[in-house]
């Protein structure tokens, strides 16, 4: 367990430290999701408040796509020099390396998130600060989600030569519940609406989520890695 946990410590900082220094997936990752909000808030000419209604779809649309693009190169970037054999191959148990992928990825998509925010306020005119916390935890459950699935994706699909396109194309279908609720609950929080039973029923929903693929991905990543 101990072992694991470091593993997944060590994996997490070079992933993280690597991508400081190359800023690969998330200068991609971020100019999509900025350019993207930018061109649908001219796009959709409506009413300041019928924008509050669309909120949280527009919001999750956009993270869900930016979260493709950092997740794929999740277990990718360690082909080059085989380095991706030599951990397999490593007396470091295969969770701790799957942990400490997915928690860099976790991490840098939260950053295009919040980095992301300030644009959504500016462009849409709404109001999203009085509710940051709330929404900050909306954000990690389904981010966490997303990158868990993802990154669960990329290791399972690292040696397919479509890979850029069979991660998205997997993805996507088994983040349905997650985006649901997460779409929701931020259109909720956004327009000022108390919680409701139903968005307690999609806080559960997000809870679960999380613990099932991660308890799934955890599990079945040694098999996926060997395989």
């Amino acid at each position: 367990m101990k072992r694991g946990l470091v593993t997944a410590f060590v994996i997490a900082k070079k992933d993280l430290q690597t991508e400081l220094r190359t800023k690969e997936s998330i200068n991609a990752a971020a100019s999509f999701a900025l350019v993207i909000l930018v061109l649908f808030s001219f796009a959709f000419d409506i009413a300041r408040e019928e924008f509050y209604a669309i909120s949280g779809g527009l919001l999750w649309l956009v993270y869900s796509f930016a979260g493709a693009l950092i997740v794929n190169r999740s277990f990718s970037r360690e082909l080059p020099n085989d380095c991706l054999d030599v951990l397999i191959a490593s007396a470091s148990p295969a969770w701790g390396i799957f942990l400490g992928k997915a928690f860099a990825a976790f991490v840098l998509l939260v950053v295009v998130e919040l980095l992301s925010l300030p644009v959504f306020g500016l462009f849409y005119n709404i109001q999203w600060v009085p509710v940051f916390w709330p929404l900050f935890a909306i954000m990690v459950l389904a981010t966490w989600g997303i990158t868990v699935v993802g990154a669960g994706l990329s290791a399972l699909t690292v040696n397919v030569r479509l890979r850029e396109l069979m991660v998205p194309a997997l993805l996507y279908p088994l983040l349905i519940p997650v985006l649901i609720a997460a779409m929701q609950m931020t259109t909720a929080l956004l327009s000022s609406d108390p919680f409701s039973l139903a968005t307690d029923a999609e806080l559960r929903l997000l809870i679960v989520f999380d613990i099932v693929y991660s308890s799934l991905a955890l599990y079945l990543i040694e098999f996926i890695l060997v395989f």
